[in-house]
């Protein structure tokens, strides 16, 4: 029976949880008395002998206890002797009895020593051992006792530490030293299927643990909170609680060892087990990631390891879990719970939610949370939508730029290949649930399911543009990622940079804009050095991810020709935008004035002789207006040519052949 099992038996309610309260402080004053009186004892020199009437009051508060003394439970939790035990005891009546003070002074046989030593110890209480006050037994090694300063060893004080005479008294108190490094973790509120099934897989493992103890149990997944829930609801069945440390606050050096000891002797007390969470630990963090081994090694009860990577862990018997996301049936099951007041949240409501986001239960009800103010589904969906959008944008807007899509398929001018194209992009977005669900195609391989599109073409043609209106026709986030700050010269950085955006994006499933993928993709030539193999592997990683990603990714390129085709044939869609000829430019002319814009006398046919993509056009457009603002006037010939003439002169080219002159 654990210590936390035989809490229990005590705190059914507050009754017995009084009762076994005050027993406990009449076994612990009975236990202190026996010690009190070996000092006496031992000052007037008479034999260490048990004294009749000490010894039955400590057995009448025995049997009046309805669980353990907390003395009891600690000298087992610790394996402490009967000697450890008394010495424990001695210094704790320090500070439990006056009377001890005086009793020290007197058995010590000097009046300035008020205050138990080791030697004192060994000279009144019954079966002495020298060894007890070794550094690697007990009292030392978890810190039940602290020695103070003194000419020799013998002759130091001895002091208990505050948080084990707390637990001696019957107390809950944590230890002041561990507050902001550990965390108590409270059992979920539910889990979902696949998550239970983990939980027992580890209820299994430890029903029958090894002699040397529980085994290391690690839970790899990208969520930290679902690994958290698993671990939790693992220790609450085992009658555990469970306790948080985040690997970062894990110190190296000196501190290093009596933290660790410190942290063993919490959950020891408390009758629970340790939670190293390392999510957010990068592997190349040597010297964190050193740290975190030395303490596993070092374990001394039931832990659990979490993060999104797997640990190689020497030396220990290591059970490993992978922890996946809730699957999209659990899912609808969640948002079905969620929104089970609100009449208007229909399946096919739950199944589009579903279809976009990958959420977990927290994120779920946190965007249900204030459902029931809306009324209809149409609003609901609206406000539901909104709200998922919104879980993932904290992480993501550390990583790359959020682009606020305004811009509808009227701003897009593209051939009609091109359009259709793009069209078939939001098909596939839109109807990914139902094909690879609901048809099936799924359970035939994840391989290839990640919808991803290369836009290729010159720059000003349209590609960032595209991106904007599939993002607005989607209701999706767009961000953009620039490639050439993401690449990495040192070995693993691109990766991790790349893993980091992905993983922050699956959750919302925003589309994801790779711009200059030429600083990553290029013709795979014959591998002359480690850089060419790193750069295919950083090139092989990124594809491997679009892949997998549930959202829809798209790369840009202003050189689809510098290519590798073994690339561009696991790319699903690619759009080449053409430069844009005077009919298409005439086009774009027509449409870069938004409707509020003052325009008079704009020959569209002669600015589309200005031989320019979109992006410039625009550029023109927005300056002219500026000119015609300071004037006072609508948009005028005049204001675009001067706006034409600073455009053209950045690209080194003249205006001629136009008929602004």
């Amino acid at each position: 029976m654990t210590a936390r099992d035989e809490e229990d038996t005590a705190r059914v309610t507050d009754g017995p949880e009084t009762d076994w309260t005050e027993a406990n402080q009449r076994y612990l004053s009975a236990a202190l008395a026996r010690v009190r009186v070996r000092l006496e004892r031992h000052a007037a020199k008479e034999p260490r002998e048990p004294a009749p009437e000490e010894e039955q009051a400590l057995e009448e508060a025995a049997a009046a206890l309805p669980a353990p003394a907390a003395l009891e439970r600690l000298r087992t939790l610790f394996q402490l002797s009967p000697f450890e035990r008394d010495v424990l005891l001695l210094c704790a009546g320090m500070e439990l009895d006056a009377t001890f003070a005086p009793r020290c002074a007197s058995a010590q046989g000097d009046p300035r020593r008020p205050w138990p030593t080791f030697g004192l110890a060994l000279a009144a209480l019954p079966e002495a051992h020298w060894s007890a006050l070794s550094p690697s037994a007990p009292l030392r090694r978890w810190r039940l006792v602290e020695v103070g300063a003194g000419d020799t060893l013998t002759a130091s004080p001895l002091r208990i530490d505050e948080r084990v005479l707390h637990y001696l008294a019957g107390l809950s108190h944590p230890d002041e030293r561990l507050v902001g490094v550990l965390e108590p973790q409270p059992p979920p509120d539910m889990l979902v299927p696949s998550h239970q099934t983990l939980a027992r897989r580890i209820l299994v493992l430890w029903a029958q643990p090894p002699k040397e103890g529980f085994p290391v149990v690690q839970l790899c997944g990208p969520e930290e909170a679902d690994t958290r829930a698993i671990a939790a609801a693992a220790c609450t069945a085992q009658g555990m609680d469970l306790y948080r440390i985040h690997a970062r606050g894990l110190p190296s050096g000196q501190d290093e060892i009596p933290l660790a000891r410190l942290l063993w002797r919490e959950a020891a007390l408390n009758g629970g087990a340790l939670l190293l969470d390392c999510h957010g630990l990068e592997p190349g963090d040597t010297g964190h990631m050193g740290a975190v081994l030395r303490f596993i090694e070092r374990a001394r009860g039931p832990l659990l390891v979490s993060g999104r990577e797997r640990l190689r862990i020497p030396g220990r018997a290591v059970s490993t879990f992978d922890v996946a996301r809730p699957t999209p049936l659990e899912q609808r099951q969640l948002w079905s719970e969620a929104l089970a007041p609100v009449a208007s949240a229909s399946p096919e409501l739950i199944a589009r939610l579903v279809t976009q986001f990958d959420l977990v239960a927290p994120a779920i009800r946190d965007a249900s949370a204030g459902t029931w103010a809306y009324g209809g589904e149409e609003e609901l969906g609206r406000a539901l939508w909104e709200a998922c959008r919104a879980r993932a944008r904290p992480r993501l807007d550390d990583l790359a730029q959020r682009l606020e899509p305004a811009a509808v398929w009227d701003d897009l001018v593209l051939p009609e290949v091109q359009q259709q194209v793009l069209r078939d992009v939001l098909t596939h977005v839109r109807h990914r649930s139902r094909v690879y669900e609901t048809w099936g195609f799924a359970s035939k391989g994840a391989r290839g399911l990640g919808i991803s599109a290369m836009f290729a073409g010159p720059s000003g043609t349209g590609k960032t543009l595209a991106a904007e209106v599939l993002a607005h026709e989607l209701r999706l986030d767009l961000y953009r990622i620039d490639l050439s700050q993401v690449v990495s010269k040192y070995i693993g950085e691109t990766e991790k940079n790349l893993r980091r955006v992905f993983d922050a994006a699956e959750e919302g499933g925003a589309i994801l804009l790779f711009d200059e993928a030429d600083a990553l993709f290029g013709k795979r030539g014959e591998v002359s050095n480690s850089h060419d193999r790193y750069a295919n592997i950083e090139v092989g990683y990124l594809l491997q991810r679009m892949e997998a990603y549930r959202g829809l990714a798209i790369l840009t390129t202003n050189m689809k020709s510098a290519l590798d085709p073994a690339f561009l044939r696991r790319i699903r869609f690619v759009v080449q935008f053409p430069f844009p000829g005077p009919a298409e430019r005439a086009e774009i002319w027509r449409r870069i004035f938004p409707r509020d814009t003052p325009t008079e006398g704009l020959d569209y046919a002669r600015l589309a002789r200005l031989d320019l993509a979109g992006g410039n056009i625009r550029n023109i457009a927005l300056n002219a207006a500026f000119l015609a603002a300071e004037e006072g006037t609508p948009v005028r010939m005049q204001h675009l040519s001067r706006a034409a003439r600073s455009e053209l002169s950045k690209l080194d080219k003249p205006l001629t052949g136009v008929g602004f002159d």
